[in-house]
């Protein structure tokens, strides 16, 4: 089992959205709000306030899925969400131990 976890616009969550839903067996995402900036926002020669209090709004998504859902799920994010500017986001893979169903306990 994998963590696909992803910072990206909050502008393309609807994009995101169909574009996951669209996924064949797509196992669902938790979509978390987030703040942050960005190395390039060292570049501008702003003060360490200005860098430490200008954040920009983000999401954090999160989905749980095999290790064989990675790469479709990858991708739909970085299609869904990509603009080709700075600030578009970033997208990693955790691996995870063991997932429990809280329900009924079941290990998935």
């Amino acid at each position: 089992m994998k963590e696909i976890r992803a910072i990206v616009r909050t502008t393309r969550l609807d994009r995101l959205q169909e574009a996951l839903r669209a996924i064949p067996n797509f196992p669902g995402v938790t979509i978390f709000k987030a703040e942050g900036f960005t190395a390039p926002a060292a570049i501008d020669k702003r003060t360490v306030k200005e860098e430490l209090t200008d954040f920009t709004p983000k999401l954090m998504v999160c989905v749980l899925a095999s290790d064989d859902m990675v790469e479709p799920i990858r991708n739909a994010i970085m299609d869904a969400c990509g603009t080709g500017t700075i600030g578009d986001g970033l997208v990693w893979t955790v691996d995870i131990g063991t997932i429990h169903r809280i329900r009924d306990r079941s290990e998935l």
